[in-house]
């Protein structure tokens, strides 16, 4: 399983900690954070990064929903340019819905 380091600034975590839905905005945070390493460690590369590893490249976001204990999230799923990223986040729900 991969390790991924997650930066929350202190003031940043007592400001959502405080608001009504602070737990939520702080999970959301994480996630998407998650997904991004998880995208850079599939291309082999930063965002802007210029490497001989590299295996694709970025090109933008896209929203999806995600139903949670603490609310429904709303993640930012990095795309690529070929298509070919697939976050392990969602991997348990492929093929759920083809079981005819």
């Amino acid at each position: 399983m991969a390790q991924y380091n997650v930066t929350l600034e202190k003031e940043k975590i007592k400001e959502l900690l405080i608001q009504d839905e602070g737990l939520k905005a702080l999970v959301e945070s994480v996630v998407n954070q998650v997904l991004e390493a998880q995208l850079t460690e599939q291309i082999g590369a930063k965002r802007y990064e210029r490497t001989e590893e590299r295996k694709a490249y970025q090109n933008g976001y896209r929203e999806r929903k995600l139903a949670t204990q603490v609310g429904n999230l709303i993640l930012r799923i990095p795309q690529t340019r070929e298509g070919t990223f697939s976050p392990e986040l969602f991997r348990r729900y492929h093929g759920i819905h083809n079981t005819t």
